[in-house]
């Protein structure tokens, strides 16, 4: 396979298409949309949003240390878009995307209603890397809507039909190709019994 050699890149892809909601001591609320960002450490459960500080909401997490990861579905591409290219300086960016903003559980910054999932955070670590600040931070809560659990209660996200940002793109997730495990788990020969002692 011929590959060319390209200069270093940010070509680490897909990756999530979040919307991150804050607000500051004062009552001002934002949100905005985040592709660099993901999970860090299960536990604790850590994940990092690096964030532009030239972006509105810098100061409202730096402040604070607090917000809340929502995740985006193939409805709300266009909201997590236009999140992206709107600046909230002079926009009220709720307003704008018929967003709902709701009351969080563990911090004081809202979650977005209309989000599957939203993970609350509260920051423990900042770290200026360049155009870019991470901020580390600890998942305090995570909220679930209960139209994705089954009948067991199981977590089924592919109900939420989630998406992903690759290259410049939205993009809705394939089909399931394997479940964690599959590819070392033992398959059951013809006859062999189940749990249950049916045959197969």
């Amino acid at each position: 396979m011929k590959k060319e050699i390209w200069g270093p890149g940010n070509m680490l892809y897909p990756v999530p298409a979040v919307l991150v909601s804050c607000a500051d001591r004062g009552g001002n609320r934002n949100l905005f949309t985040a592709a660099w960002t993901g999970t860090v450490c299960s536990d604790p459960a850590m994940l990092y949003v690096s964030v532009r500080p030239e972006r509105w909401s810098y100061h409202m997490i730096e402040e604070t240390g607090e917000f809340v990861v929502n995740l985006t579905t193939e409805r709300l591409a266009y909201a997590a878009d236009l999140a992206g290219v709107t600046s909230g300086r002079n926009t009220d960016k709720w307003a704008l995307l018929h967003l709902t903003p709701e009351e969080s559980e563990k911090v004081r910054a809202p979650r977005i209603a209309e989000c599957p999932v939203n993970l609350e955070c509260r920051v423990v670590r900042t770290i200026p890397l360049g155009s870019h600040t991470m901020f580390l931070a600890e998942v305090l809560a995570v909220l679930v809507d209960a139209s994705l659990l089954d009948e067991r209660g199981k977590l089924d996200l592919g109900r939420a039909h989630l998406i992903a940002y690759s290259h410049g793109e939205y993009r809705s997730l394939g089909p399931v190709l394997g479940t964690f495990g599959f590819s070392v788990r033992k398959k059951k020969t013809k006859g062999e019994k189940t749990r249950g002692g049916r045959r197969k």
